[in-house]
């Protein structure tokens, strides 16, 4: 289903796990920051709402999505952190970049996940235009970040 027929922001909550004593990374794109700083508020904020303690967030920042998997593998193989949650946005531009940066993310970041056997979450937007992307990162589609954030939380259940 797309954004455009849900909100991201609106998620079922039934059985969430205490997360109280979990720690989660963020890793944030510097990359189209007008855009990725939303995901991040709504990732953030999302935690705390469910009970998570501000101590217990670590943020990181990577030059670009491209560097997420990387930086989601520097906090995975840290005994501590329990998830993490990678936050980036590739416009659909002239070139054949966004087929690619995503791409790589994603294998990426599902590789950091299965070699770590923990929670790392793809919370990168891929929308055609700067607009679609604000509409994902708090506009009137919700944000990608809010998501992100739940899916995290609701994935320490398997663990």
């Amino acid at each position: 289903m797309s954004s455009a027929d849900k909100n991201l922001s609106v998620f079922s909550t039934d059985a969430l796990p205490d997360i109280s004593g979990r720690t989660f990374a963020i890793v944030v794109a510097e990359w189209n920051h007008e855009v990725t700083e939303k995901l991040y508020e709504g990732a953030y904020q999302t935690l705390l709402d469910y009970g998570a303690k501000a101590g217990n967030i670590i943020r990181a920042n990577v030059p670009g999505s491209y560097e997420l998997s990387f930086g989601a593998q520097v906090f995975a193989r840290k005994e501590q952190v329990d998830a993490v949650i990678a936050l980036g946005c590739v416009i659909q531009g002239e070139t054949k970049h966004n087929d690619y940066i995503n791409h790589a993310v994603a294998h990426g970041l599902t590789e950091v996940s299965l070699k770590y056997n923990k929670p790392v979450i793809f919370g990168v937007l891929t929308p055609n235009n700067q607009e679609q992307a604000l509409d994902r990162a708090g506009g009137k589609h919700g944000n990608k970040g809010d998501e992100a954030a739940m899916t995290a939380i609701k994935m320490l259940k398997l663990v």
